[in-house]
C-alpha cells in the first residue's frame, strides 16, 4: 500500500511540474512571438519543422496539428537534412529548428546550411542564451526551470513545453485566418470526427423506406404499412399532406393496452402528436444529439411541413458518428 502511495504522489507530482512550466512558459509570449505569427500567415513558401531525438518528434506532432488546421507544414529531421533532405528548403521558407539546449551539434551544422539556401529560421529554444537563440532570424522562448524526472536529464517538461508552445502558434494561426470547422473537415474526412463535420442526414435517409399513412386510414392497414415498411414507425400526415403524428411500437402497446377492439380506430386517433423531426439539409450530428436529448430512435425528416424521410439511430451508428 505504501509503494501505490508513492507511485501516486510522484505521478501527481509529475503532472503538477508539468502543468506550472506550461503556465510559467506564457510570460514569454511577447512582441517576438506575435511578429513571429504574422511572418508565417504571411509566408510565400512553407513552414519547414526539424529537430533531433525527442524534439523531433514534437516536430512531427507540431506538423501535424498545423498541417490539419490551414497551415502548410513539413517534418524535417535534423541529422536527415545534412545527408540529402535540405533539398526541400527554398528561398522563401521559414525553417522552425526545435532544440532544449540549442546547442545541438546537428543543428549547429544545420542553421548555416539553412541560412545560406535563403530560407528564414525561426528557433524554439529553453536555453536564451545559446547558439540557436544567437544566430536564428526568430526566437520562441519555450524556456523551462528543471525536467520533471529527479535526475533533471530526462525530456519531459521540455518536451510538454514544446509541444505547448507549438499548439499557441497553431491557435493563434488557425484564428488569424479565421479558421473554421468546415475548413477542420476539409483536412479531416475520414472517421467520426470527420463524419460529424460534414456528413448530412440527406446522405443517410434516402436509403431508408418512407412509410407515410393518411391519419383516416384503419389502425390494421396501417399496422401492415409499417410492418412492411420495417423501420417500426410511420409518419402520419393530414389530407394537405403535412406531417401531424408519428406511430411507433411504443404507440403500439399502448394502443393494445387500452383497446380490445380496434378493428374501427383510426391510426389518427392513436397517433403521437407533434413528432421529433429534423429539416433536410441539416448536420447527421445535429440528429443524433436530438436523438439522445428526447431519447428517442428515429427523426422524421422534414422539408418544410413535408415529409422527406426517416433517419434512425442504427444509420448513425452505421456511419461510425456515435
Amino acid at each position: 500500500m505504501k509503494l501505490q502511495k508513492n507511485i501516486q504522489t510522484i505521478a501527481k507530482n509529475t503532472l503538477l511540474l508539468e502543468a506550472e512550466a506550461v503556465k510559467a512558459v506564457a510570460n514569454y509570449i511577447d512582441e517576438g512571438f506575435e511578429e513571429i505569427v504574422l511572418q508565417i500567415l504571411n509566408m510565400k513558401g512553407r513552414l519547414i519543422i526539424t529537430g533531433i531525438g525527442k524534439s523531433a518528434i514534437v516536430a512531427n506532432k507540431i506538423v501535424a496539428t498545423l498541417n490539419s488546421t490551414g497551415t502548410p507544414s513539413i517534418f524535417m529531421h535534423a541529422a536527415d537534412a545534412i545527408h540529402g533532405d535540405l533539398g526541400m528548403i527554398q528561398s522563401d521558407d521559414f525553417v522552425l529548428c526545435i532544440s532544449k539546449s540549442g546547442n545541438t551539434e546537428e543543428i549547429k551544422v544545420l542553421l548555416p546550411l539553412i541560412k545560406r539556401l535563403g530560407a528564414k529560421v525561426i528557433g524554439m529554444v529553453s536555453n536564451e542564451d545559446c547558439y540557436v537563440a544567437k544566430h536564428a532570424d526568430f526566437t520562441i522562448k519555450a524556456i523551462v526551470s528543471a525536467e520533471a524526472d529527479p535526475n533533471n536529464l530526462a525530456p519531459t517538461t521540455s518536451t510538454t513545453v514544446q509541444m505547448a508552445v507549438g499548439d499557441a502558434l497553431a491557435i493563434c494561426l488557425l484564428e488569424s485566418r479565421g479558421f473554421t470547422s468546415q475548413d477542420f473537415a476539409k483536412y479531416h474526412p475520414g472517421g467520426a470526427l470527420g463524419k460529424q463535420l460534414y456528413l448530412k442526414v440527406d446522405d443517410i435517409y434516402p436509403k431508408n423506406e418512407l412509410p407515410i399513412i393518411h391519419e383516416m386510414e384503419l389502425v390494421k392497414a396501417s399496422i401492415l404499412i409499417i410492418s412492411k415498411k420495417r423501420l417500426g414507425a410511420a409518419a402520419i400526415v393530414n389530407e394537405q399532406q403535412e406531417l401531424v403524428g408519428i406511430f411507433t411500437d411504443g404507440d403500439l402497446r399502448r394502443m393494445l393496452e387500452k383497446h380490445d377492439d380496434f378493428s374501427s380506430l383510426t391510426i389518427g386517433e392513436v397517433m403521437t402528436s407533434n413528432p421529433k423531426t429534423i429539416e433536410k439539409g441539416e448536420y447527421a450530428i445535429r440528429a443524433l444529439n436530438e436523438m439522445r436529448e428526447f431519447d428517442i430512435n428515429q427523426l422524421i425528416v422534414v422539408e418544410g411541413k413535408r415529409v422527406v424521410g426517416f433517419l434512425h439511430i442504427s444509420d448513425l451508428i452505421n456511419e461510425g458518428i456515435v
